[in-house]
């Protein structure tokens, strides 16, 4: 019986990476194509590992050759010329050029070494599933994930999915201590097993934002930073944990630096925009994706409220959005139209359990129809579930200007001033790449 386990054991640990016609066997320090090996320079085959080992994510060009020539000094075009000897085997389009930055290996990678392939198949269904952003999907995502754990319990990235998938049913209705705390669990488990693993931190930290822990997230991604300054995943979740600390310009800076560590990321500062009152600007940065609320109402922002309007009633009267979500664009669609009293009793009934962005955008909505006690309770409910508004949002909104003449105004400005002053301290430096 031990002999059959230790067989098993040994054919999990050499299973290999692979995509498309490729196996990438890292023991063995081999590559075949359709099972027959492909020669391999020693130099290609440890880029080649370290892009597989990153695949979808950008490997900077200065990281590749520090780790090929650790110990010397060679010209960019030693890498360059490594470059095209693998897109000549693989093909060309299976290594992309971040012009300037690096390069990213873009082939699907549908295994790796020590996962069964039964559980990297349940893997890659569970993350297209959660990708289709519905609660039914990510119910049959987090069963597959289940099975995949099962099977291969050491798997980092399957606890990180999980972890993500978890938080995603509690964000779209399921949300209860239990699924939560699988979050919590699943997400801990991934750091236990691989502390590093770039798309755990990336997940995890809009959970601890929207459970009030943004100051720990800021901690823990600053102290990623100084291990990892070239990571621009780290800098896009800085984006949203500083915007929640009520730091705007800190949080522009470091889209502004994950921008220039890879020219393709994608980051949440549109919301940043829109608070610091650059409409325009958000709207461009929110352009190019499946538009739900933020559009909309930087949209009226600038004065085009009919525009605003109609992307409301057509995406209201489309696709099935969550609850809070549909009542978000609803109560808005109500205050544009100015029947106020269908905006308040919308916003009423909304449960709003871990979203505390989101109750920005409400006081916004409150505000706006001129109840100002029902703005300041919202905003400082934000305040108490882990989002600061910043101060300078406080001041200028145009659509907050009701609750600036209620009389806990002045309080609640004083607070966010202070809890902002204090989240400084652990902002990390924002210098050019």
């Amino acid at each position: 019986m031990a002999a059959q386990e230790n067989s098993k054991e040994n054919q999990i640990a050499a299973t290999p990476y692979r995509f498309g016609e490729f196996e990438l066997h890292p023991a063995e320090r081999l590559l075949t194509r359709n099972r027959n090996a492909v020669p391999l320079p020693p130099k290609a085959f440890d880029a080649l590992l370290c892009l597989v080992h990153n695949a979808e994510h950008l490997v900077r060009k200065n990281d590749l050759i520090v780790t090929l020539w650790p110990a010397t000094y060679v010209s960019e075009a030693n890498l360059t010329n490594i470059i095209v000897s693998l897109r000549k085997i693989l093909g060309h389009d299976a290594i992309q050029t971040v012009s300037r930055h690096g390069y990213r290996f873009t082939l699907p990678v549908q295994g790796e070494p020590g996962i069964e392939r039964a559980s990297y198949d349940r893997f890659l269904q569970a993350r297209e599933l959660i990708r289709e952003r519905s609660l039914e999907s990510i119910a049959r995502a987090r069963e597959l994930l289940w099975l995949c754990l099962a099977e291969s319990p050491g798997f980092a990235a399957g606890w990180a999915w999980l972890g993500r998938c978890c938080w995603m049913m509690a964000k779209l209705g399921k949300d209860s201590a239990i699924t939560v705390d699988l979050a919590d669990a699943a997400f801990k488990r991934a750091f236990a097993i691989e502390p590093e693993l770039a798309c755990a931190h990336q997940f995890y930290t809009p959970v601890q934002a929207d459970t009030g822990k943004a100051l720990a997230a800021l901690a823990r991604l600053t102290e990623r930073i100084g291990r990892n300054p070239g990571e621009p995943e780290s800098f896009t979740g800085l984006v949203h944990v500083l915007r929640f600390c009520g730091l705007l310009e800190e949080s522009l800076a470091a889209h502004r630096h994950a921008v220039d560590l890879d020219p393709t990321v994608s980051t949440s500062v549109a919301h940043t925009q829109f608070l610091m009152g650059d409409y325009a600007a958000a709207i461009d940065s929110y352009g190019g994706r499946a538009g739900y609320y933020l559009d909309a109402v930087a949209w009226a922002a600038v004065g085009d409220v009919a525009r605003a309007c109609k992307l409301l009633r057509d995406r209201l009267t489309g696709l099935p959005f969550s609850e809070l979500m549909s009542g978000l664009m609803a109560s808005l669609l109500a205050v544009l139209e100015r029947r106020f009293d269908t905006a308040f009793d919308c916003m009423q009934k909304i449960r709003i359990p871990r979203e505390p962005e989101a109750l920005i955008y409400f006081a916004r909505h409150y505000s706006r129809i001129g109840a100002a006690e029902d703005a300041i309770g919202t905003l400082k409910q934000a305040a108490q579930s882990g989002f600061i508004c910043a101060p300078s949002t406080l001041r200028a909104d145009p659509w907050l200007a009701a609750a600036r003449q209620h009389p806990g105004f002045a309080e609640l400005l004083a607070g966010a001033e202070n809890l902002t002053r204090d989240a400084r301290f652990l902002c990390p430096s924002l210098r050019p790449a």
